[in-house]
């Protein structure tokens, strides 16, 4: 059974609670780390238990890629603190395009979902697709390297790119 780690704050719960449902019934085991209640909580605490949580599961087994999913309000401020781990590739998706491009292309492991903005039936269609999309890799796999390991110096890269072009004027 694979493991998903599902989380949110007081404005996500109630989308958090049904996403549980739906992918349960996938087949998922899923390991919620909050909130389990409509109480206000911090997002950019759920956001870090999370990460620690998809770290902790990528340990155990990692020949598997490892999901997880955070809701808030907006999907916003959970993505914004979840990307601050160098393991984590969130993103906030409100269409189809981006949920699945974030897999093919970037090779997302968290999706960030608005509780107050998506309605449920189009939440679950989003996460299916993100789930059974797969990573190209190919000429993606350096720029998901580059955003992955904080030991790589993208800063040069960027800046012999740059000069290596000549930049339009606007």
């Amino acid at each position: 059974m694979k493991k998903l780690v599902l989380g949110s704050d007081h404005a996500g719960f109630p989308l958090k609670e049904k996403i549980a449902e739906h992918l349960r019934h996938k087949g998922f085991e899923i390991i919620d780390i909050g909130c389990h209640n409509g109480d206000s909580v911090d997002y950019p605490s759920i956001s870090a238990q999370l990460a620690q949580a998809v770290q902790g599961i990528q340990q155990e087994a990692p020949e598997q890629t490892h999901y997880g999913i955070l809701c808030c309000g907006s999907g916003i401020g959970v993505c914004i603190a979840a990307n601050r781990y160098p393991w984590i590739r969130a993103i906030e998706a409100h269409d189809h395009n981006t949920a699945i491009l974030s897999r093919r292309h970037n090779d997302s492991n968290v999706l960030c979902l608005g509780g107050r903005v998506l309605a449920p039936e189009l939440a679950f269609t989003l996460i299916d697709e993100w789930l059974e999309t797969p990573f190209d890799g190919g000429r993606h796999q350096k720029r998901v390297d580059m955003m992955s390991d904080p030991r790589i110096d993208i800063t040069k890269q960027s800046a012999e790119t740059c000069a290596a072009k000549e930049m339009p004027s606007c």
